[in-house]
């Protein structure tokens, strides 16, 4: 593959590590050096992280939140998640900036497309508070945010190693898909995006890959061309 800029689209629950709730240190530390790798290959590098670690709108509304109210604390623990990487990319000397679809003065700047596009020359961007509306998903925000800066792949990290037709932590006998095409993902129904991002990504022709996130240096294959995981295109 030949790559300039990606979008990397991490769960907030990837950065509990072994934990039930909350922020990981070593987790973080993980994802942090993951990303240094990818700059390290010259590649530009925008980050969307879920908050499902410390609270999610649509769960929440399951216990009694409001759905609406729900989101919005969902927007600000994405925003913490955020903040975690932020802290362990500088601490490993990688400069990162934070831009929020939500204004909080102080502590990181609005989102805007064209101020994205020049961070990401010199910075990694943390794009945080998913679109900075309710009843859509970070999966949205990530596909969102991969259209706007113009990235070559909008990449999700999971902890199993691409697509398959079945989960393959309880289906022994599922097969992994290598490539499959927007129509044929539709389909067969697959898992891979939320509704509203996975058409997102196919009405703008924004390739999508699955790999295991989990796994070191996996990041650095996917960018070298290894086909360690499942492309949609």
């Amino acid at each position: 593959m030949n790559m300039k800029r990606i979008l990397l689209k991490l769960s907030g629950e990837s950065l509990m590590g072994n934990d039930h709730y909350g922020i990981d240190y070593t987790a973080v530390y993980h994802y942090a050096c993951e990303i240094r790798s990818a700059v390290q290959l010259g590649i530009q590098v925008g980050v969307v992280i879920g908050g499902g670690n410390i609270f999610r709108g649509m769960k929440g509304a399951h216990i009694g939140f409001d759905r609406r109210q729900g989101d919005h604390m969902g927007m600000l623990a994405t925003m913490i998640n955020s903040m975690a990487l932020q802290s362990v990319l500088e601490e490993i000397n990688i400069p990162v900036k934070i831009l929020s679809a939500l204004a909080i003065d102080g502590m990181c700047e609005k989102i805007y497309f064209k101020k994205a596009e020049e961070y990401l020359k010199n910075h990694v961007v943390i794009f945080a508070a998913g679109t900075g509306n309710p009843f859509f998903t970070t999966d949205s925000a990530a596909a969102l945010r991969a259209v706007e800066i113009k990235a070559d792949l909008l990449i999700k990290g999971t902890r199993v190693d691409g697509v398959y037709t079945a989960d393959p932590e309880k289906d022994q006998t599922a097969v992994k898909y290598t490539e499959l095409t927007y129509d044929e993902a539709y389909t067969k129904n697959l898992n891979i995006l939320d509704l509203t991002a996975f058409t997102l990504c196919k009405e703008n022709r924004m390739p999508i890959y699955v790999y295991n996130a989990n796994k070191e240096g996996n990041l650095v294959k996917v960018l070298s061309g290894e086909h360690i995981g499942t492309i949609i295109k």
